[in-house]
């Protein structure tokens, strides 16, 4: 299969082409026109083509979609205020669609987040799978979270109004290699510390290479057209487990401050309360103080990915440890054998 893949060179993109090349796949490779990205192990794969575009233009895209069976659309701007987030992933995905259309491209994959999941109108020990509820009020919530229910709201109308043929993906929590400590945990007190608030409360985590890999079997099989998967590894662990096994590993290790959540989400209501009745809801509180955005990092849930093994009847490679261990390491992760050594490795084992 021939993919076009966006976001190629971010921390999920790196992966997702990774798996797709180990499968076989031709991909052309989006990347933004300044990147750099001769220095990734898989840069000089003879299945692969880069092509450099930006996606808030669309007059490039209907070329670059010349021949394209299917997109792995994991492109999105994750900083920035309002505009420049929704530049980046909300015009993005409008031109990105307006192109396949034009070329007549139906399949797509489209990669959103468990942040559009309405947090704070679950009780808490539900267990979150695809049919909960999403944002009910994006306002309060952050940028990120607005602009990719939007990104959501596109692709929908895609699938609507063009019978496209699209699945989309909601990973937990990717972590790897770079990306071991999550906003999930809490906060950053410095350098050395760390304010980890709630012990208790299941992390929905998705290892970098298992999430790619479900990425591209996605891709790949017609049961997960229609679909709307949430992504995440096997037996999510608590907080307590998932930073004692990270600490293990780490040689610098920060100190960590542990917060009771009951103690934090009292902390939060009260400023909410005061923000609203004294001042007139104008002050711009951290995000750990807004109740909406507390709950979304911190309420204790549970967490299913039997829809995703379902219909894909994929299980995550990695388990935990070996993940954590994997990511610590110094092996590359990235390279992967051109076909004819594959073969002469498959021959000669």
């Amino acid at each position: 299969m021939k993919l076009l893949i966006t976001g190629a060179s971010g921390f999920l993109g790196q992966y997702v082409v990774a798996a797709a090349l180990r499968r076989g796949h031709q991909v052309r490779a989006v990347v933004r026109p300044a990147t750099q990205a001769a220095k990734i192990a898989w840069s000089e794969h003879p299945n692969l083509e880069f092509v450099r575009l930006d996606l808030r233009r669309r007059a490039d895209i209907p070329a670059a979609l010349a021949d394209t069976e299917a997109v792995i659309h994991l492109a999105a701007a994750k900083s920035g205020d309002f505009y420049a987030q929704f530049a980046g992933t909300v015009v993005a995905t409008e031109n990105l669609l307006a192109a396949m259309a034009e070329a007549n491209v139906k399949r797509l994959v489209a990669i959103s987040t468990f942040s559009v999941y309405d947090y704070i109108n679950m009780e808490s020990g539900t267990v979150l799978d695809e049919t909960a509820p999403t944002v009910a009020d994006p306002l309060t919530r952050d940028e990120y979270t607005q602009t990719k229910l939007l990104q959501e709201t596109l692709v929908r109308n895609f699938e609507a109004d063009q019978s496209g043929l699209v699945t989309i993906l909601r990973p937990g929590v990717i972590y790897g290699r770079d990306n071991l400590w999550t906003a999930r945990l809490g906060a950053g007190l410095g350098e050395k510390a760390w304010l980890r608030i709630g012990a208790h409360a299941q992390l929905p985590l998705a290892y970098v290479e298992n999430c790619a890999e479900a990425i591209v079997l996605a891709a790949e099989q017609e049961a997960a057209i229609g679909q709307t998967l949430n992504v995440l590894d096997d037996n999510p662990p608590t907080q307590r487990r998932y930073t004692k096994q990270l600490m293990k590993r780490l040689p610098n290790r920060p100190r960590l401050v542990p917060v009771n959540w009951a103690v934090m989400r009292t902390l939060g209501d009260l400023a909410w309360a005061i923000n609203q009745r004294f001042l007139g809801g104008q002050a711009k509180l951290p995000g750990i103080l807004v109740p909406s955005r507390l709950q979304a990092r911190f309420k204790q849930l549970q967490y299913s990915n039997q829809k995703l093994k379902q219909c894909l009847d994929w299980t995550p490679t990695y388990s935990l440890e070996t993940a954590l261990d994997r990511s610590v390491s110094e092996a590359e992760l990235l390279t992967v054998a051109a076909p004819d050594q594959a073969l002469t490795q498959t021959v000669g084992s």
